[in-house]
């Protein structure tokens, strides 16, 4: 469902070191635009994430300060961050992408190379409210995410990519996987599976434990990560539920056909890859690690749950 009311007024969230600088340039084109268009804004440059959502926090808690909505001008990992500050409060979160994967803009249509018609979009104000994924796990904070949590060979590549200065863009994922290729692939994955979607997708008869070699976990709300790649491809963001693909043990060779297709944003149907669709998960494997929304998330054991209507947010 969605509805739409002009923006009068916004705090916008800025990264200008994004995009390797591109978010700079996104900022002043999109706060222009906003302005011209009647809304009144106030920027946030916060030093630290979390000076940021602490601010964004005291906006929304203050009744004559509240926006209309919260505006980020970055990647998904300050949309990432912003979650905590606007997770069920109802005020929408808009996007203005200058980040290198931009995967929750990619899932909404918001244009990912263009700040002025995302700015355009924002103040339109239509909103259309999200499941958010929770992430648990013993001795950390709960995290949430809006797009896809890698586990295993995906988040090694993630966090390679994230120290990677080139090539731009989403081609540096295809490096960094590369890159981990000649490390370790599978290792041995307890999967315990909790309101399980009936006859969806590979889903057992009802709530189960697989344990299976596997390379990676990926736990979908939406479709894709790495700047488009198609990980989760049935992902709805707004059924309740989480879309789970398990890639299985699999020779480098074999990883070797999947990644081009995977980088190309093309469907992957293979022996070795099952998909389940559930209401929460728990992972365990010995010291792989975890992302959200391409964000370091800790190491497994992790419990993800599917947290429905827990965002709203400005679309096209």
């Amino acid at each position: 469902m969605t509805s739409a009311v002009p923006l009068t007024s916004a705090l916008v969230v800025t990264n200008r070191l994004s995009g390797l600088g591109k978010g700079h340039d996104a900022a002043t084109a999109a706060i222009t635009r906003l302005a011209e268009r009647g809304v009144e804004i106030t920027e946030i440059r916060a030093p630290s994430a979390a000076e940021s959502v602490r601010l964004v926090r005291d906006s929304l808690d203050a009744p004559d300060t509240r926006p209309g909505a919260v505006i980020c001008v970055g990647g998904d990992g300050l949309m990432n961050v912003m979650l905590e500050a606007v997770a069920r409060t109802g005020v929408p979160l808009g996007l203005i992408p200058s980040g290198t994967g931009n995967d929750l803009a990619r899932a909404l249509g918001i244009p990912t190379d263009d700040p002025m018609a995302a700015a355009d979009l924002a103040a339109a104000g239509k909103t259309r409210v999200l499941d958010l994924g929770r992430i648990e796990a013993a001795g950390a904070d709960p995290m949430w995410f809006a797009t896809v949590t890698g586990t295993g060979f995906d988040a090694r590549v993630t966090l390679r990519a994230n120290r990677m200065r080139w090539p731009k863009g989403p081609l540096r994922y295809s490096f960094a996987a590369l890159a981990e290729l000649a490390t370790g692939l599978s290792v041995p994955y307890r999967i315990e599976l909790s309101g399980v979607a009936p006859g969806a997708l590979d889903n057992p008869a009802g709530d189960t434990v697989i344990e299976t070699d596997a390379v990676l976990a990926a736990i979908g709300n939406t479709r894709t990560y790495g700047g488009g790649m198609l990980v989760c491809p049935d992902a709805e963001p707004d059924d309740g539920l989480l879309d789970i693909t398990v890639v299985g043990a699999v020779p480098r060779t074999e990883m070797l056909k999947l990644l081009p297709a995977l980088s190309a944003g093309k469907r992957i149907d293979h022996p070795a890859v099952t998909k389940y669709r559930v209401a929460a998960v728990t992972l365990t494997a010995a010291g792989a690690p975890a992302t959200a929304d391409g964000e370091p998330a800790g190491t497994l054991p992790i419990t993800l749950r599917a947290v429905p209507g827990a965002l709203t947010v400005l679309v096209p």
